[in-house]
């Protein structure tokens, strides 16, 4: 099983936006409101969405080239 790496299959372009989005909404966002509303928890879950993609891409490129 690979393991996971540090940029978990994002690229580095995307991980700086995200981050500078992230802190953006840290400092000049909204309070902390409840999942449905709130928006970096809504980033996370998109986020951790598009990892579970890149995984699963990085997972069958993998299997493809051992069979």
């Amino acid at each position: 099983m690979a393991g996971k790496g540090k940029n978990e299959g994002l690229s580095l372009w995307y991980r700086f936006w995200w981050k500078f989005r992230y802190m953006g909404y840290h400092i000049f966002g909204p309070a902390q409101l409840d999942g449905a509303r709130d928006p970096q928890q809504r980033m996370r879950l998109k986020r951790a969405a598009k990892v579970e993609m890149a995984r699963g891409a990085r997972l069958a490129r993998e299997a493809g080239q051992t069979t």
